[in-house]
């Protein structure tokens, strides 16, 4: 039997998409879940603390997509209006849905692959910072916002050997694609940086010495592997499907 895979959803408001309010999931995640022997189910969108412990507790697993800006005023209250004015922010409702599914995720122990948004979502949630907007605050590092290369390779990504990613990608080089203006800043204490860009920005996460044992498996990359063909990418998400299948979580 499959395990069941949640999905988080983007959002349209009212008359951006359709007449009314709507969620959408790219058949990227779909599709690559399911070729990694699993069955992906979109959750709607909802603030509802019951209604996310029961889909947390029926699932094997939690993948988190990605979307807009996480509203940088929850971890930087005072951030400056020139800022906060480079974000695209998700819709308030995703902020708090996301936040409040993380904690049953934790408390409920399941297996996490959080991808882009998501990457930079549990960072936040376990205490650490972003960037709002890399080309402002660091005017050092390479472009990251590539849309053009959305489905190719951009630039590549160093794996620390002793990596549990590394371990999973059988490598400790990738090649990724970019599509982000903002990124981490400080990295919340748990976590520990598995992948990072040339010049710095931090790409992916998994946890560290203090984190283990809060999660049974978990990952966060900041590019969208389901968006490239080459198999190391593919073996992520055959990890994660594997992780969800284990019954003693």
């Amino acid at each position: 039997m499959r395990p069941l895979i949640l999905i988080t959803p983007s959002t349209s408001p009212a008359g951006a998409e359709m007449a009314d309010h709507s969620t959408s999931v790219s058949s990227r995640y779909l599709d690559a879940v399911l070729a990694a022997g699993g069955l992906p189910v979109s959750l709607p969108l909802t603030t509802d603390r019951e209604v996310l412990a029961d889909a947390v507790a029926q699932a094997s697993g939690v993948l988190f997509s990605g979307g807009d800006d996480i509203d940088p005023r929850r971890y930087w209250p005072e951030v400056p209006e020139a800022l906060l004015a480079t974000c695209d922010l998700a819709e308030p409702a995703r902020d708090v849905m996301e936040l409040a599914l993380l904690a049953e995720i934790f408390r409920q122990r399941k297996p996490l692959l959080a991808i882009c948004r998501g990457h930079q979502l549990v960072n936040v949630f376990l205490g650490g910072t972003l960037y709002v907007d890399l080309p402002t605050q660091v005017a050092s590092v390479a472009a990251h916002n590539q849309m053009d290369l959305r489905n190719d390779v951009a630039h590549r990504v160093d794996l620390p050997a002793d990596s549990r990613f590394a371990a999973i990608s059988g490598t400790t080089t990738l090649g990724v694609n970019s599509t982000h203006h903002q990124a981490i800043h400080r990295l919340a204490s748990p976590l520990r940086a598995s992948a990072t860009a040339p010049d710095g920005v931090v790409e992916a996460s998994e946890l560290g010495s203090e984190g283990q044992g809060l999660l049974p498996w978990f990952q966060s990359v900041q590019y969208h592997p389901e968006r490239l063909a080459a198999p190391e990418h593919a073996r992520l998400f055959r990890a994660f499907v594997e992780a969800c299948r284990t019954p003693d979580r």
